[in-house]
């Protein structure tokens, strides 16, 4: 016999579920990750916070960024995205990352996310068992899934992401701060699992000054903002195939294993066509027809005539003078006389070349537009106005304080909108050219 019941009944059940489905007894924090809606317990989120440049640190696993400063907490800074294998977007280098600070005991983790939403309330019976279907991420980390007004949340297990069994502290035995999937860095000589992150960050950053200190000794190379991003990248590679004290210079040899990627291409010779081609599209459209240049650190003339090839067939009726110094007067003084064979010649360079008695060499219209001087940058340097600055791999070997002075003779001798030309791993980015009283200065780092 069917039961039946009467409206009354079913009005009260009614109202019964809806005070239940109401009832907000859970709330998470959502956030994005590879466009689809993730949330976490409230509960295990210490604060939302943005940020940029992570100290990096050694022998991390890829989805480990580094550590940051949390008013005075360093902390590690996982990025989810890579954590969980998921399409990670290239940002520009100055723009801020999403953080989501998590708390899981006693332990505080920062988190990169794509973007971070608003808080959401729900009643916990509404939250279902997980689903393969529901994620891209292992299912094993989500503690279940919920809808809410039409959006549907993959709720994380924070405590099963970043906590770990006893077991599998034993399988990663030797490393610190492992997480489940195993370590996010794995110790250098002398350090133990007993070693706190602020320890071993401490280690990586005394090793990175400890470098920074040997290279003005070694190398006469001067760390400053010109170059310290480069270095830090470089010491990132560096110690991810060194540890302990083979971090440290030995002798001058290690010093120039440092720095052989810093140096910028075609040194020493001529530029190959593909270096000219991408130099050629730094060059500005000039209102005059009278181009000044002058190029520092010249040396044996091979980078004078490849920018003077450039600039002739950039500007063909531009009437080009080059001042080309260089402080190594054998290198200088063998510049005016430059030969070569034909074969060593790139194609950009070829109908400004010159067969002689001796060899190649260049034609007049090139030669004159150049004048070769033996001649101290820290000097005084008697200049017109220049457009082009050409200074590649030369500021970064002058001592801190002659970098600064030299960049302030920029603004004094470059034309408003003047261009300089640095290495590909110096910088003026930083700098401040509101003293040059002019308009400002354009700058190009060469970075290829």
């Amino acid at each position: 016999m069917a039961m039946i019941k009467d409206l009354a009944q079913v009005n009260a059940e009614l109202q019964e579920q809806k005070e239940r489905v109401d009832t907000v007894d859970f709330k998470m924090v959502t956030f994005s990750l590879a466009g689809k809606e993730y949330g976490v317990d409230i509960m295990n989120v210490k604060e939302i916070a943005k940020a940029d440049k992570f100290t990096y640190v050694p022998n991390a696993a890829s989805f480990v960024r580094g550590v940051y400063n949390l008013r005075g907490d360093i902390i590690p800074i996982i990025d989810l995205r890579m954590f969980f294998h998921l399409p990670v977007d290239r940002k520009h280098k100055d723009v801020l990352e999403n953080l989501l600070i998590i708390r899981v005991g006693d332990n505080v983790y920062g988190t990169i996310v794509d973007r971070i939403d608003k808080v959401v309330g729900i009643n916990s019976e509404q939250i279902q068992p997980p689903h393969p279907i529901f994620g891209d991420i292992n299912i094993k980390y989500i503690s279940g899934v919920v809808e809410k007004k039409g959006e549907l949340y993959i709720i994380l297990d924070v405590i099963r992401i970043f906590s770990h069994s006893e077991e599998e502290k034993q399988k990663s035995r030797g490393a610190i701060g492992d997480v489940s999937t195993g370590s996010y860095f794995t110790p250098p000589s002398g350090v133990t699992r007993e070693t706190t992150l602020e320890e071993k960050v401490a280690i990586s950053d005394s090793a990175l000054g400890f470098i920074k200190e040997s290279l003005p000794t070694l190398k006469h190379f001067y760390p400053s903002e010109i170059n310290d991003e480069w270095i830090r990248r470089r010491f990132a590679d560096w110690s991810g195939h060194r540890f302990g004290d083979d971090l440290q210079f030995r002798d001058a040899n290690d010093a120039e294993e440092f720095l052989t990627p810093f140096y910028s291409p075609d040194t020493g010779r001529f530029w190959s066509d593909s270096y000219a081609a991408q130099v050629r599209e730094l060059l500005p459209d000039l209102k005059s027809n009278t181009i000044h240049v002058w190029n520092v650190g010249c040396g044996k003339g091979y980078e004078t005539y490849s920018f003077a090839c450039i600039l002739k067939s950039r500007y063909p009726d531009g009437n080009i003078k080059i001042w080309a110094n260089d402080s190594d007067i054998m290198s200088v003084s063998q510049a005016p006389n430059l030969s070569f064979d034909s074969e060593h010649l790139p194609d950009y360079c070829r109908a400004f070349a010159t067969r002689g008695s001796s060899g190649y060499g260049f034609n007049q219209s090139i030669r004159d537009s150049i004048v070769f001087e033996y001649h101290d940058i820290l000097n005084d340097n008697p200049l017109p106005d220049l457009d082009i600055i050409l200074m590649r791999d030369v500021l970064s070997f002058l001592q801190v304080q002659d970098q600064v002075r030299t960049i302030a003779g920029f603004g004094e001798k470059l034309k408003s909108k003047g261009l300089v030309i640095l290495g590909r791993n110096e910088s003026l980015a930083g700098v401040d050219w509101e003293f040059v009283g002019k308009e400002p200065v354009s700058v190009f780092a060469y970075a290829q």
